[in-house]
């Protein structure tokens, strides 16, 4: 069996399951967060009753980050409602965005956007804060009220988005009745030259087969240059399955999985023991698709408006002016992320508008703490004109409310680090998003136009 088939089966208690097989899983982990919180609640009380109990509270975690730091009150309320929940549930993993657990979340306008607004157990965007927390393992069954649930995968773990519905049944049972997808096997050989980056990596991908080349199918990266990816590349990779339709991305773990999660577990005190599952030998799996990639060859890439599937070489666009710069989400707001960011940007002035959102206050912490030629990434990143905000979030990644920090609020052409680009995907429904790796963001803040970094290198 492939790596999702095996996984599935182990969940649903089974010697094996193949594509197109209706199993019932049972769930390691449920996400959910401020967008489709309310409503799986609702769902949940309505189907199982006013006074019915979670199946297991400390399997669920409770994540607000999209429409957080907004004055607008109705995003407010639903962190709100997301509290009492947790409270009366007794869920031991709800990362409050303040620390008064009767309290009530208000962001206060007059104090801006860029200084800290939130206390200390908040943990920012759902899918960087998951591992970050200790909530991915490998082999286990993630499900998630977002798309991008599908990051998790990196560590080796069936992960993908659900629902309310679904969700708010899975509150109830711990269970969730799943379709076994057909495996496209992604073979990576080769290693990354300078100038180029994981998110380059997907956007070739997905340019290769289309923004819907993998609906509902499992997305199996293997090979030689998929192990010597990290795992910050390799969770960018893996959230980005979903961009070309698939049920979820998957990487076979490793040592630099199992050290990676075993660090976070001990330090979060979260569940440390997992059970991992390896591929089988390529005559064991079956692959509805199988192509093989040389990382060597790849040049820094773009997903041109209105899909991630839209893809040309940044060489090519230097006739593309721009208007915004942007920098973050669970895929481009790593620590990571802004290190390359700030390797190409450093002893520069950005030409056009730039927004710098880190995913974690973790992140934050690590750009404020960080020394690049003496001074913080963060002054590096600020004195170069980027607007970089303390305050951890989705942001303008999903647009919200008029007043999110980064939203396109008029129509503009934005190059961004984030993961999707539909219209509308980050405000103004006549904008155009042009999404690009860090290094890519960095070199077109630049200058003005869409920019091979590799200049700057």
């Amino acid at each position: 069996m492939t790596l999702t088939e095996k996984i599935m089966a182990r969940a649903a208690g089974k010697k094996s399951a193949q594509p197109g097989d209706n199993v019932w899983v049972n769930v390691d982990i449920l996400m959910t967060h401020d967008v489709c919180g309310p409503g799986t609640i609702g769902v949940f009380k309505r189907e199982f009753g006013a006074q019915a109990k979670v199946w297991n509270r400390e399997k669920i975690v409770i994540i607000p980050d999209h429409y957080i730091f907004t004055a607008d009150s109705k995003s407010n309320r639903n962190v709100d409602i997301l509290r009492d929940f947790a409270r009366e549930q007794g869920i031991k993993y709800f990362y409050d965005v303040i620390d008064d657990p009767n309290g009530h979340w208000v962001f206060n306008a007059s104090k801006g956007q860029l200084k800290r607004q939130h206390g200390s157990n908040y943990a920012g965007v759902c899918h960087t804060a998951l591992p970050a927390k200790g909530h991915t393992r490998p082999g286990e069954i993630l499900l998630g009220t977002d798309s991008h649930t599908c990051m998790a995968g990196a560590f080796g773990e069936f992960a993908t988005g659900i629902g309310n519905t679904d969700a708010g049944f899975v509150f109830g049972t711990g269970k969730l009745l799943l379709k076994v997808p057909e495996t496209m096997r992604f073979w990576l050989e080769g290693k990354l030259e300078k100038g180029v980056m994981a998110k380059d990596v997907i956007l070739h991908v997905i340019g290769d087969i289309g923004s819907d080349g993998a609906t509902y199918r499992a997305m199996q990266f293997q090979g030689p240059g998929a192990k010597a990816l990290n795992m910050d590349d390799r969770m960018t990779i893996a959230n980005m399955a979903i961009e070309a339709g698939g049920k979820n991305g998957i990487f076979e773990p490793d040592e630099k999985t199992f050290a990676y999660v075993d660090e976070r577990t001990k330090a979060n005190g979260t569940k440390s023991k997992y059970d991992p599952i390896f591929c089988d030998p390529d005559d064991k799996q079956k692959f509805v698709y199988d192509n093989k990639f040389d990382l060597s060859k790849l040049e820094p890439t773009v997903a041109c408006h209105p899909n991630p599937g839209n893809r040309k070489l940044a060489k090519e666009l230097g006739s593309v002016t721009l208007d915004r710069a942007y920098i973050g989400s669970c895929t481009g707001g790593k620590t990571s992320d802004f290190l390359a960011f700030a390797e190409v940007i450093k002893g520069h002035k950005v030409k056009i508008e730039a927004f710098g959102v880190p995913a974690t206050p973790d992140i934050v912490r690590d750009l404020q703490q960080t020394k690049m030629n003496g001074k913080t990434v963060w002054q590096v990143l600020e004195e170069a004109g980027v607007q970089m905000t303390e305050n951890a979030g989705c942001a303008a990644c999903l647009g919200g409310p008029t007043d999110t920090f980064g939203r396109l609020n008029k129509p503009m052409k934005c190059i961004s680090a984030t993961n999707r680009n539909f219209p509308g995907r980050m405000g103004h429904p006549e904008s155009q998003v042009f999404l690009a790796s860090p290094y890519t963001v960095a070199a077109s803040a630049i200058t003005g136009h869409i920019t091979d970094p590799r200049e700057f290198l």
